[in-house]
């Protein structure tokens, strides 16, 4: 049973940085893409970040294209997502998400099969 556990968020100012975690269980994280999608209140859950299931390729929301960077440690079933110069926008609770494939990286949220419990980021201003 996969199990994505995510860590790291809290309240940062803008211009501060963070760095998300999600450690994977029940898997083998190298046969699986990995995603990272946000949710503010009020608002659709949406992407934010993308990896294939070897780290060659990523993919990002243009909204944080240039602040944030995805990355993983296959042999740790970690997922990371570097957050920098954050703004108040960016306010939402993160999720980590999985797709089992070695072709497809979704990059919006229905493509993904298994989620964490998510993780909470607030940005003040």
């Amino acid at each position: 049973q996969v199990q994505l556990v995510e860590s790291g968020g809290g309240l940062v100012q803008a211009g501060g940085s963070l760095r998300l975690s999600c450690a994977a269980s029940g898997m083998t994280s190298s046969l699986y893409a990995m995603g990272w999608c946000r949710q503010a209140p009020g608002k659709e859950r949406e992407f934010v970040a993308a990896i294939n299931y070897s780290g060659s390729r990523s993919y990002y929301a243009d909204s944080v294209k240039g602040r944030f960077t995805i990355s993983r440690d296959n042999a740790k079933n970690m997922v990371y997502l570097q957050m920098n110069s954050l703004k108040p926008e960016d306010t939402a609770v993160y999720y980590c998400a999985a797709k089992r494939g070695f072709s497809v990286v979704p990059t919006s949220p229905p493509g993904y099969d298994n989620w964490g419990q998510g993780t909470q980021v607030t940005v003040s201003s």
